[in-house]
């Protein structure tokens, strides 16, 4: 088994190092590589050919579940760059920001102590909305200006909204019970 660790994630797949990437290329390319390394493929071999075998299904596993989520692929693009957009020394954010996530906060904590559902569907279509909208900027920061700067404020931006779907989706879980 002739596999180079030192590839990015991209080119292990065999994908432009790009934000905008073909999902089902994506796809296809994990299942290829993943049929080409799973360790039940080597099960007969050594324990050393096992061993690879096993490091490079994680690896394949690993950059599939990256490049697979918008966010995870921002980062690891800004982390090729030399960038950790999510250093906890990076701690500021835009004001209209910071004041939107408490407006959405609040509006989750109303609608959990009214037990109101569909006020709960509505700020969770409202940020829907803004994390499309976010990733089509991502898009453009990172593929066609290469505005690492912008990238990063956006990158962080999306990382605080996926902790208010979280609490969205604790939220309906306790509506449910």
């Amino acid at each position: 088994m002739e596999f180079d660790f030192n590839r990015n994630h991209f080119e292990l797949f065999g994908l432009p190092v790009a934000f905008d990437l073909d999902a089902a290329l994506l796809e296809s390319a994990y299942r290829q590589l993943q049929g080409q390394v799973h360790p039940d493929k080597y099960a007969h071999l050594s324990d050393a050919e096992k061993r690879a075998s096993m490091q490079w299904s994680s690896r394949v596993n690993e950059a599939y579940q990256t490049l697979k989520s918008p966010l995870d692929r921002a980062v690891y693009l800004l982390q090729l760059n030399g960038i950790d957009a999510l250093a906890q020394s990076n701690t500021q954010l835009p004001m209209d920001f910071l004041m939107q996530q408490i407006e959405w906060r609040e509006a989750i904590q109303e609608a959990a102590r009214s037990s109101d559902l569909t006020a709960l569907q509505r700020v969770e279509r409202e940020i829907a909305a803004q994390t499309q909208a976010w990733r089509e900027r991502l898009s453009v920061e990172l593929d066609r200006q290469h505005n690492l700067e912008a990238a990063t404020a956006t990158v962080r931006q999306l990382k605080f909204v996926d902790k208010i779907t979280a609490e969205i989706d604790d939220t309906y879980a306790i509506l449910d019970n």
